[in-house]
């Protein structure tokens, strides 16, 4: 009997799909930082079983129609705003996302570059680079603190707990913006509910983790950051498009607010001539949230096994919730 065949749309760690090797045939596109061309990933999702997708691969009506033996989508994230969902439930498709693996080293990631953005670490660093130390001063370089000042989560999923935890490490006030209550949350961590306006007034440090949708597209525009305080950062982890950056670019340059760390952008990646990426107030990484060995690889691991279940005609184990 001829395996299923099972398409991975970057190179991934060959151990990782342990699971995956067992049940199937599987192919990769050859490299681990360009994305697979649309046209290639057309031709093979038109006689796939399984694709082991990326958030930078559309996977539309237009794909999925023209997939005919295709039962399951795996995603390397936990998001999956890159999927036709209404699509994929048309056409039979099992959809699977990576959530919880990847909780904890996104929750670091997101605290680090708040760290590094309040305490300008890049900046400091890159003035040394460049041969810019020539002395000692008593407010060279000199940031803002963190610890005991107000930090404002919108988006109180798991990744926002896990951060949540970790600024009560720094005696941090915790608000928290979500479209429900946190009972839990409140009353084991210590953290407020506020609403949207008001969590932005009064934080010292805002950071975007909600997930992308109509709601949330552009939510940190021009009237969001006119409301932060002046020596408020805004630090974004989630989706580059929950940011207006035109808005978010004059917020940074005119001093309405005193600077920003972004790990995503609306178009990624980004060159090094973007707006944002050209000012010193303004920490950026290429979308490296959950990029740690142990967290990626988890990930892989986790997108295998669900495509593996599906085949076999069981239950994947992290189907999206649609």
């Amino acid at each position: 009997m001829t395996k299923p065949y099972v398409y991975i749309t970057r190179k991934l760690d060959e151990t990782t799909l342990t699971p995956l090797k067992e049940v199937a045939h599987i192919d990769m596109w050859t490299s681990e930082d360009e994305p697979c061309p649309r046209e290639e990933l057309e031709k093979q999702a038109a006689q796939a079983d399984g694709l082991l997708t990326m958030l930078s691969d559309q996977v539309d009506e237009a794909l999925l129609s023209n997939a005919p033996n295709l039962k399951v989508v795996a995603n390397l994230a936990v998001g999956y705003d890159n999927i036709d969902l209404k699509a994929a439930k048309k056409h039979g498709i099992t959809v699977c996302h990576t959530p919880d693996v990847l909780t904890e080293s996104t929750a670091d990631l997101a605290f680090a570059l708040l760290m590094a953005s309040a305490r300008r670490i890049v900046e400091a660093s890159d003035w040394i680079k460049d041969g810019n130390w020539t002395g000692w001063g008593p407010l060279l370089l000199a940031g803002a603190d963190v610890h005991h000042k107000t930090l404002g989560i919108v988006g109180m999923g798991s990744i926002g707990t896990a951060l949540a935890k970790r600024a009560k490490g720094f005696d941090m006030n915790v608000l928290y913006h979500n479209r429900s209550r946190k009972p839990k949350a409140e009353a084991q961590l210590g953290v407020t509910y506020a609403a949207f306006d008001e969590l932005l007034t009064q934080s010292d440090f805002i950071v975007c983790l909600t997930p992308l949708t109509p709601e949330t597209k552009e939510m940190f525009n021009k009237k969001a950051f006119e409301q932060m305080k002046n020596t408020a950062y805004f630090i974004n982890v989630s989706r580059g498009q929950t940011v207006d950056e035109d808005a978010l670019y004059d917020a940074v340059t005119t001093g309405k607010i005193a600077g920003a760390g972004l790990d995503v952008f609306s178009r990624e990646p980004v060159s090094p001539d973007h707006p944002l990426t050209t000012l010193p107030n303004v920490t950026v990484l290429p979308h490296i949230g959950s990029a740690s060995v142990e967290t990626r690889k988890n990930m892989m691991h986790l997108c295998a096994e669900n495509i593996a279940l599906v085949l076999q005609d069981q239950q994947a184990k992290t189907p999206v919730q649609a």
